[in-house]
């Protein structure tokens, strides 16, 4: 089985579609997200539409909740609150009741879904270290779990031979057939934070034993013109091309 994992999406459609291109190419069979489908981006509708089209498995994001007012934006920046408002106005209530009908975590044949962390999904907290890694990898029902949240992507381990200690890499690529366990935060499609502004996915293939994540280039020029158009702060254009 071929899993499709798209990170953070936060409405940008150019970069959506090349990464379900790229996916259709892959051979993916089960398409999942790790929420945050809406926000700072302006083609909120058209994605949530992308993902109900391809039957993907969604978990609900922060931005998501905040979107049909079921989480306060206190910790929002400026920024981030005039995305939700804008978001706010532009969905329409079949697309609210779809984001309402999220799920905060996912349990999958082959694999766990969530947005911040397995442990405590609802407090949308980051996974940065493998201290925070280490509550949702203890009570992981499957080998693998896929987050998002920060997107940053990268791999937190607990072999077969060190069950108990908690280590991480930034490979793109990683045999599981000595792990034990692997929390993979995936980065992000829409708006990576890692300093590449090439969009990401997670291919996770289950006959191989074996997850990679792969960067592709987008049409960041399109996706800026249509931030810059709805009237969004310029900022979340410009970022785009930083990758940050």
């Amino acid at each position: 089985m071929k899993y499709g994992i798209l990170g953070d999406i936060h409405g940008n459609l150019s970069a959506l579609d090349t990464v379900l291109q790229a996916l259709k190419r892959d051979g993916a069979q089960v398409l999942v997200s790790v929420g945050d489908v809406v926000g700072y981006g302006a083609a909120p509708k058209e994605c949530i539409a992308r993902l109900r089209e391809v039957g993907a498995h969604v978990v609900l994001g922060n931005h998501d909740a905040a979107a049909i007012g079921r989480l306060d934006m206190i910790y929002f920046n400026q920024y981030a609150k005039e995305a939700v408002l804008w978001t706010q106005r532009v969905l329409s209530a079949d697309d609210r009741a779809w984001l309402g009908a999220l799920p905060l975590t996912r349990h999958l044949d082959h694999c766990s879904v969530a947005h911040g962390t397995l442990h405590r999904p609802e407090l949308f907290d980051y996974i940065q270290t493998t201290e925070d890694a280490d509550p949702s990898l203890d009570i992981m029902p499957l080998p693998v779990c896929f987050v998002g949240h920060s997107h940053v992507p990268v791999m937190l381990l607990r072999l077969r031979d060190e069950p108990t200690r908690t280590a991480f890499t930034p490979d793109a690529k990683v045999d599981l057939a000595d792990v034990q366990r692997a929390l993979v935060n995936v980065g992000s499609v829409g708006q990576p934070r890692d300093e590449d502004p090439r969009t990401g996915y997670a291919l996770f293939d289950t006959e191989l034993n074996r997850v990679e994540i792969r960067r592709l280039e987008y049409d960041i020029d399109r996706e800026a013109h249509r931030i810059r158009s709805a009237g969004l702060p310029r900022m979340l254009a410009d970022r785009l091309y930083l990758g940050v």
